[in-house]
């Protein structure tokens, strides 16, 4: 199909933008004569998604205000009013009526002129914004307070007054046949690699969908493996925390119309590790890390091990310890299993519930609900004392990972069925086969697991633990080119 240009006659450019917008009524022409009488114009746009005082003092009052004809201007007449006219800082000429017809709907003015075969495109948006604000799912006690927002065009403005630096680049692509969503690959030249670029670019440039309205379309569709339950993309509320990815080598993706940001690759450690690391010592940032993949473990596995060493495997525990399970089950008439799915079903409604009410009804809902719950629950003898504290153990642990809440949901599940035929035999078959997973996935050419080895002294120097900033000299050397972090001027390293 030829795709339409712009015409000489005004009329007609008029009654083609007419027919592309049939039906909708938010759309203004405005139709204009100069003083000289001599030239006609018709400037469009969407009322409500436009400055109307930009539109206004700065296209309308000089337009109108031209008392040269046509003949007595040494260069084109489009051109002239380009230049010389239009009092605004980013004008663009199209011959596309496809392009015009987006520039309108993306809240920029157009202005066709009588016997000009180009449109003027004038940037006049003033689309009301959300305020920057800290994000509410990464606060921090200490660090910068500062949020995306949903327009792109603020959140390139955020990444590029933290890193100020020519290398810097971003690339749009526009993307879904409907919304045609803009999207911004950002990435710094010379420390990023080229390979993983050029992956990223080809992996969104595949993609043909109707829409895109928030940044996790283009996560579930870009991932190495759409059905995997860990994740090999990165999101984040926090214009620090994309720089320190960019730094290192990470390419991010900005999307229009969401406040997340994408990055990668993204490695398994990465769940392990908060901005807030960095902004505080080494010693308690190395606690918080290990502390983190800690309740991951007991998060998955509480459930699972207390299932098999109570039905399979008693004669481990101290004898006791043993005998005050046994008679805090008495008059319980459910299996164990049954009592810990019927529980963490409980606790799960719990939560979402008070993630879904609003924040002050939420809180009490959620602490309300498990205490009356259950106690309410240990005193009818549907359950016993020990469930209730291994519930309780597993749901908390769970909230200081909250990027794997559902992948430990997953996995809790898996174990806690193996646990159930094959106790703690089946308990650790399924931790082997979770490891071997995990050892087998990529993201974008990189290992999952890489930077987890204890073998490897410089990789470990930002991992589970995170060395002193006079000891993190290097970059990971898997996702960086240019692996120089830290460079001392005539000084020794911790001095």
């Amino acid at each position: 199909m030829e795709e339409l240009v712009v015409s000489e006659s005004l009329k007609e450019n008029i009654k083609i933008i007419k027919k592309i917008f049939s039906n909708n009524d938010s759309i203004v022409y405005r139709e204009l004569k100069s003083k000289n009488a001599r030239s006609s114009y018709c400037l469009i746009y969407i009322d409500g998604m436009v400055n109307n005082n930009i539109v206004n003092e700065n296209i309308i009052k000089p337009i109108m205000g031209i008392s040269l004809k046509p003949s007595e201007i040494d260069i084109r007449y489009i051109d002239y009013i380009s230049l010389n006219i239009i009092e605004i800082n980013n004008v663009q000429k199209s011959k596309s009526i496809t392009e015009v017809a987006e520039s309108i709907n993306r809240g920029k003015s157009i202005l066709f002129v009588e016997g000009s075969e180009e449109a003027l495109i004038l940037e006049t948006t003033d689309i009301k914004e959300r305020q920057i604000t800290e994000p509410p799912s990464e606060s921090v006690v200490r660090g910068p307070r500062v949020g995306f927002t949903e327009a792109i065009n603020t959140n390139i403005t955020l990444l590029t007054k933290l890193i100020n630096n020519t290398d810097l680049k971003f690339q749009y692509i526009t993307i879904g046949n409907a919304t045609k969503t803009k999207i911004c690959i950002s990435y710094i030249e010379g420390i990023a690699h080229n390979e993983v670029v050029n992956e990223v670019i080809q992996r969104i440039n595949n993609i043909n969908i109707d829409g895109i309205l928030e940044s996790y379309y283009i996560e579930e569709l870009i991932q190495d493996n759409a059905l995997s339950i860990f994740k090999t993309v990165g999101s984040t509320e926090r214009p620090d925390v994309v720089a320190s990815k960019l730094l290192e080598g990470r390419v991010a993706i900005i999307c229009d119309n969401s406040s997340f940001v994408l990055t990668v690759p993204f490695l398994f450690i990465e769940y392990f590790q908060v901005n807030e690391d960095y902004y505080h010592g080494y010693m308690f940032s190395s606690f918080n890390r290990i502390l983190r993949a800690m309740c991951f473990w007991l998060t998955i596995s509480v459930p699972a091990l207390y299932i098999g060493i109570v039905n399979f495997h008693h004669e481990i525990l101290p004898t006791n310890l043993y005998i005050s399970i046994a008679q805090a089950r008495a008059g319980v008439p459910i299996p164990t299993v049954i009592e810990a799915v019927v529980m963490l079903v409980t606790f799960e409604i719990l939560r979402e519930a008070g993630a879904r009410l609003p924040k002050q009804i939420g809180q009490a809902v959620s602490i309300v609900g498990a205490l009356v719950l259950g106690e309410s629950a240990v005193n009818a003898r549907l359950v016993s004392a020990p469930m209730v504290i291994i519930t309780a153990i597993t749901g908390i642990s769970g909230f200081t990972i909250p990027n794997l809440i559902t992948t430990s949901i997953i996995l809790r599940v898996l174990l806690i069925c193996l646990s159930t035929t094959l106790g703690l035999f089946g308990y650790s078959f399924g931790l082997i086969a979770i490891s071997f997973y995990l050892v087998s996935m990529n993201s974008f050419g990189i290992n999952y697991m890489e930077y987890t080895s204890l073998i490897d002294r410089h990789n470990f120097q930002d991992s589970i633990i995170r060395k002193p900033w006079p000891y993190m000299d290097k970059k990971p050397q898997l996702l960086a080119k240019d692996a120089i972090r830290l460079r001392f001027k005539n000084r020794r390293k911790g001095k």
